[in-house]
């Protein structure tokens, strides 16, 4: 049951009586009850009337007492409710039964794509694509137990000029050692020496340039080892997403080679909606609204002059294929905020073109970056990037290191499990609890930490209520009668009907800190409930009312820690 809904569906007819036509509550969270609407300050200008007889005309109307136990008008206009305990209990009583904790299947579910990740073909993945992935994955898991038909894209980089260099070096190596290099996962070294030849032979470059003409061509060859650039770095890209425990697989790889055979139609057709203008020798689409610094109108820059198509033609034709072929109505880009007016201006476009036509919308979910220690970009100690793996593997060995300080008595395979769903989870929940549009400073002391906002205090206090239910040796009954007799007993049953609300707000926003928001509320609120309010040496009734509160409880911090993409463990 979500709490905040059924108020705002008690208020909302007594408003629109009172103010002549629809009106949103505004129900919200207060510190000085459990609940309150601000909307008859909002109302008072429109309607001539001052806002307190506004509210206090609306609770005249309104429906609240089987739900509240006072509904008063405070201040200059507020209207402060306090649930009734009675209709508290019985809420509670109806998530106990509900495997879903009150959050409903979609009534409408949508067909949508999100597309994220991306890493480049023949290079590694390092700590810059660490925030589209678990922001994107998030999204993913979200969405699909919402019931929404979910479709993840891994949009890779593995076509352009580069790969007539990369070709040319696998020739030279020889194919089974490039093989054998490749498959080891040092791509970074693969391609560095690629580049370095490039800058150093002219003979080597010339062939370079000649090997990306054949690649274009379809020279069958040069298809072939390049498909082996492709299919070697997708093997190392799948360990990493092993390891960082995400749901992408090799089946969601769609290169932006998949979008070659559409890149002429989309250039045809733009010409024939009159979208392209000619712009020092280049195809350009002009959406308006887009200006430089100097006023004049921004080129989208559809085909090269030299004829080549860049990434606008690229992104249109995926988008193209999303809203065509896939139906899709909801399309995700879970990609840099620098990409930010890239973005506006192709979805702009494909507006124009019809391509992107309600229902169907874009969204770009920007996100900023990590920072290290000096406040700077993250960069390892040789002044390069971080490499992904590295930084996982260090989390991990720091997690478990953490687990075997803490608890001696854990043989080394229970502790390297600690370690892994510890450390890879508190990477995960040190991005995710970050307004995503932010840059955020990594922090290990702070991350792992097993107090504040951390994926470890939220895991221990998981850990915490599954210990109460070992040494209780039962599970809680769904039919026990609840009872709130102490005000910590209330403040948990509060929250604990938050989250519903929380989930539906996050599946409109994709904003994860609110939901990491929540989930460390809710534990801070067990927490109180667990030092004030004895479980297992309350008699009878009580007893098992506050069994069912610390299940409802390990329920949702694991179902809200599952939709981050982050792991439980029974104890640590």
């Amino acid at each position: 049951m979500d709490l905040e809904r059924l108020l705002t569906d008690r208020l909302a007819p007594a408003f629109a009586t009172v103010a002549g036509g629809p009106v949103d509550p505004v129900v919200r969270r207060s510190p000085r009850a459990d609940f309150q609407s601000d909307a008859a300050l909002a109302l008072a200008r429109r309607l001539g009337r001052p806002p307190r007889e506004i509210a206090t005309a609306v609770l005249d109307h309104a429906v609240l007492d089987d739900v509240c136990a006072t509904a008063e008008v405070s201040g200059p206009g507020f209207l402060n409710l306090t649930v009734a305990d009675g209709a508290l209990a019985g809420m509670v009583a109806g998530l106990a039964g509900d495997d879903r904790l009150g959050v409903p299947v979609t009534a409408a579910p949508e067909t949508v794509v999100v597309d994220y990740s991306g890493p480049n073909v023949a290079k590694e993945m390092h700590v810059g694509h660490l925030r589209s992935t678990v922001i994107g994955d998030a999204a993913v898991r979200l969405l699909d137990w919402l019931g929404h038909r979910v479709r993840r894209v891994n949009h890779l980089g593995d076509w352009g000029t580069p790969f007539g260099m990369l070709i040319e070096h696998l020739t030279d190596l020889g194919e089974a050692e490039a093989a054998q290099e490749l498959s080891m996962g040092d791509l970074d070294g693969f391609y560095k020496a690629a580049r370095t030849k490039f800058d150093a032979d002219p003979a080597f470059r010339e062939r370079a340039r000649l090997r990306v003409v054949a690649l274009q061509g379809g020279d069958e060859r040069t298809r072939r080892l390049w498909r082996l650039l492709v299919e070697q770095s997708e093997r190392y890209f799948l360990t990493v997403y092993a390891l960082l425990d995400v749901t992408l697989t090799g089946a969601d790889f769609r290169g932006e080679s998949a979008y070659n055979d559409r890149l002429g139609a989309v250039v045809a057709d733009l010409d024939r909606l009159g979208l392209l203008a000619g712009s020092d020798g280049a195809d350009c689409a002009f959406p308006p609204g887009f200006t430089g610094r100097d006023g004049s109108p921004l080129p989208l820059i559809v085909r090269k002059g030299d004829g080549g198509y860049g990434y606008p033609a690229t992104d249109l034709a995926a988008l193209r294929q999303r809203t065509g072929d896939l139906g899709a109505t909801r399309l995700l880009y879970v990609v840099g905020l620098p990409q930010r007016q890239h973005f506006a201006m192709v979805f702009a476009v494909a507006g124009q073109a019809g391509w992107l036509r309600a229902p169907a919308r874009a969204e770009h979910l920007g996100f900023g970056s990590i920072l290290g220690p000096d406040g700077r970009m993250l960069r390892s100690r040789a002044g390069g990037s971080v490499k992904l793996v590295d930084l996982l593997a260090e989390a991990v060995a720091r997690a478990t290191a953490l687990a075997r300080a803490k608890n001696p008595a854990l043989d080394q395979a229970e502790a390297a499990e600690i370690g892994r769903a510890v450390g890879i989870g508190a990477i995960k929940y040190a991005d995710l609890a970050t307004d995503r549009t932010r840059d955020y400073l990594l922090d290990w002391e702070r991350m792992l930490a097993l107090d504040g906002n951390t994926a470890p205090y939220l895991q221990y206090a998981y850990a915490r209520i599954r210990s109460v239910f070992q040494r209780a040796g039962t599970a809680a009954r769904p039919d026990a009668r609840i009872r709130l007799a102490e005000p910590a007993e209330r403040a948990l049953a509060l929250e604990l009907l938050g989250f519903a609300a929380v989930v539906d707000e996050v599946a409109r926003t994709l904003e994860f800190h609110q939901l990491a928001g929540y989930l460390h509320r809710l534990a801070t609120r067990f927490s109180a409930f667990y030092e004030r309010c004895p479980v297992l040496r309350a008699d009878g009734e009580l007893r098992d009312s506050r069994l069912v509160l610390a299940d409802l409880t390990g329920r949702t911090l694991r179902q809200g820690l599952h939709l981050l993409g982050i792991r439980t463990v029974e104890r640590m």
